[in-house]
């Protein structure tokens, strides 16, 4: 196998409104998780899906995968109380995958991440493939950042402005060993059960170990649909190019 991916899908999507999963919600007619799914294997170099949902949605993400142009195989299994515990339960089905042995190359991608651009799984694959055990692609920050004490009285005092440009706004996917992604959530286990404690990405885990992350190019379009706001602008990307550049 070239690589595996673990599509993370199980969030509730409570603020996008959508009135059931988040996955299930439609970008231009299209559920986000067969857009991410479709993204992953139109790359040429993902193998094999294993996809998370909500306990409750399980039959919904698998019949949306299996209805799609063209159809996605993937392995749907129910994720668990935070994203952390979803890429857990997804890790145990890949560590039982016939032939998955530690070199294996191990993705883990957002569902809220449907537009990634093949160079971009690319890129991640490649790098792993290259002897780097734990791999994110990011962006350079624009804007300029502040660290802060916790708020009080409706307002944070500045303990500092780190240097933008050694910061990279992190995306995924995020690409892994399986033996270095297995290490990392074995040992961040005690985390996993509330989103309060819960690793925001995986790659926090292996840094936790004091392994080296890696970063590459990420890309604008694989923004995260977080809000409805986020949809809009998705939708706005999926929109033609008028002729003349709409003059």
């Amino acid at each position: 196998m070239r690589a595996v991916a673990i599509l993370t899908a199980a969030g509730s999507g409570e603020r996008l409104g959508g009135g059931g999963p988040k996955a299930l919600v439609e970008l231009g007619g299209v559920p986000l998780v067969v857009r991410a799914a479709h993204a992953l294997l139109g790359s040429g170099v993902v193998d094999h899906l294993v996809v998370t949902a909500p306990g409750d949605a399980v039959v919904q993400v698998a019949d949306a995968l299996a209805r799609a142009e063209p159809p996605v195989a993937a392995d749907v299994v129910v994720g668990g109380a935070s994203r952390q515990a979803s890429v857990a339960a997804g890790l145990a089905v890949v560590a039982a995958l016939p032939g998955a042995g530690p070199g294996l190359v191990v993705l883990v991608h957002d569902a809220a991440r449907p537009q990634v651009p093949a160079d971009v799984v690319r890129r991640v694959v490649a790098a792993v493939r290259a002897g780097h055990g734990a791999v994110v692609p990011g962006l350079p920050v624009t804007d300029t950042v502040k660290q802060v004490d916790a708020p009080r009285d409706g307002a944070a005092r500045v303990l500092g402005t780190p240097d933008r440009r050694a910061l990279r706004a992190v995306q995924t996917p995020q690409g892994f060993t399986l033996d270095v992604l297995a290490r990392a959530h074995g040992a961040g286990a005690a985390r996993a059960g509330d989103e309060a404690t819960a690793a925001t990405d995986d790659a926090a885990l292996v840094e936790a170990l004091g392994l080296d992350v890696w970063v590459v190019d990420g890309h604008e379009d694989a923004m995260k649909i977080t809000t409805v706001r986020d949809l809009a602008v998705a939708h706005a990307l999926l929109a033609p190019e008028p002729p003349d550049g709409g003059r």
